[in-house]
C-alpha cells in the first residue's frame, strides 16, 4: 500500500496551528497535515496506539513539527521517545516553539532534534519561517531509509 507523505504537527495553540496550516497551504508544501494537540496524542499517533491503534504503521510522517510546551507530555519527552524507538528514530523532527531559552535549545539537540526554530511573533516572519522549513525538509532533504520494523 502506498501512503501519502504528510506532516505531523504537534501544537496545542489553535492560533499557531491555523498560522502554520495557512503557511503550508499558501506555499503548497503539504497535501496532508495531521494535527495533534498534546504530547500524549503525538506518541499515540506515532506508536499506533490508543485512538490511532488501527492506523497503518507504515504511514509515517515525512516530518514532525514539534512544540516543546505541550500538555500531558512535553515536547522533550516526545522527542526522547521518538529517538528511543527503532521504527521511528530516524524521523526528521523540527522543534517549532516560542521558547528561546538556551537550555531548551541545547536539550533539544542533545535528544536528537534535527532543527530548532523559534516561532516569530510577526506574521510575515512566521510565514517565511514555515515556508523555508517546508522547502528544505519536504523538497530538498533526502529522507532516511526506513528503520527496522517492530
Amino acid at each position: 500500500m502506498n501512503v501519502e507523505p504528510h506532516i505531523l504537527l504537534v501544537e496545542d495553540n489553535d492560533d499557531d496551528v491555523q498560522l502554520t496550516m495557512r503557511a503550508l497551504r499558501l506555499h503548497r508544501l503539504a497535501n496532508r497535515v495531521v494535527v495533534v494537540g498534546d504530547g500524549a496524542d503525538a506518541l499515540d499517533y506515532l506508536f499506533c496506539r490508543g485512538a490511532y491503534a488501527g492506523r497503518d504503521r507504515k504511514d509515517l510522517p515525512q516530518l514532525v513539527l514539534l512544540d516543546l510546551k505541550l500538555p500531558k507530555v512535553d515536547g522533550l519527552e516526545v522527542l526522547t521517545q521518538i529517538r528511543q524507538e527503532p521504527r521511528i528514530k530516524r524521523l526528521p523532527v523540527v522543534i517549532l516553539t516560542s521558547s528561546n531559552t538556551e537550555a531548551d535549545v541545547a536539550k533539544s539537540y542533545d535528544l536528537g532534534a534535527n532543527s530548532y526554530i523559534r516561532k516569530p511573533v510577526d506574521f510575515s516572519q512566521f510565514m517565511y519561517a514555515v515556508n523555508s522549513l517546508g522547502l528544505y525538509w519536504l523538497v530538498l532533504n533526502e529522507a532516511p531509509p526506513p528503520a527496522a520494523e517492530w
